[in-house]
C-alpha cells in the first residue's frame, strides 16, 4: 500500500524545522473501526504523519539522496487530545540531529492550540541498493516519485519559508 498522510507543507526552514498539515475527514477508511461512533484519528496514524513531516525535511536537505526515510526510533511519544473527522492535525518537526544517515526531531501535532501528539523520533536515511546494487533503478523510481509528491505538497497557494541561500523547492 502507498499512501501519504502530509496534505500541505506549510512552512520549511531547511535542515532546521518544517511545519505540515493533515486534514482528516470520514473518507479514510481506518476512521470506521477507531472508535466505532467515536471516529478519532489513531495514535499510530499521527506518529506515522510526524515521521512523513520529517522525512520531507530530510529529503530537501539532502536533495532527495536516499530513496528511503524511516522511523528508527520513537521515545517520550504522549498523545493529548483526539483528532476529529473535520479538523487539521498541524505537525511540527524540529531537527535535534542531521546527519547523512541518520537524524533526530522533536515533534508536536496540535489541533489549534490543543497537542495532540509529542515526542522525539529517530529516523533513518538509506537506498536499498546500499544492500544490493541491482536495486539502483528501483532507488531512482522511490526518488522520482518522492519528488513529484513533494511538488504536489506546496501546491494550494502556501509556499514553504526557506532560510537565506537555500535552493527553492522543486516546481
Amino acid at each position: 500500500m502507498n499512501f501519504s498522510l502530509v496534505d500541505q507543507v506549510q512552512e520549511l526552514v531547511s535542515g532546521k524545522s518544517i511545519r505540515a498539515a493533515k486534514q482528516v475527514s470520514m473518507a479514510e477508511e481506518y476512521l470506521a473501526d477507531h472508535f466505532p461512533g467515536f471516529p478519532v484519528l489513531p495514535g499510530v496514524m499521527m506518529l506515522e504523519c510526524a515521521v512523513e513531516t520529517a522525512a520531507w525535511l530530510v529529503r530537501d536537505h539532502f536533495h532527495f539522496a536516499c530513496s528511503l526515510v524511516v522511523l528508527k526510533e520513537a521515545r517520550q511519544i504522549r498523545y493529548g487530545n483526539f483528532v476529529r473527522p473535520g479538523q487539521t492535525l498541524i505537525v511540527t518537526a524540529e531537527v535535534l540531529r542531521l546527519e547523512a544517515l541518520q537524524s533526530e526531531f522533536k515533534i508536536r501535532g496540535t489541533v489549534g492550540a490543543d497537542t495532540a501528539i509529542q515526542g522525539r523520533i529517530a529516523l533513518t536515511h538509506l537506498n536499498l541498493a546500499d544492500g544490493d546494487p541491482a536495486l539502483a533503478a528501483v532507488d531512482q523510481k522511490l526518488i522520482g516519485r518522492q519528488k513529484a509528491l513533494w511538488t504536489t505538497l506546496f501546491s494550494g497557494g502556501c509556499a514553504p519559508q526557506l532560510s537565506a541561500g537555500a535552493p527553492p523547492p522543486p516546481r
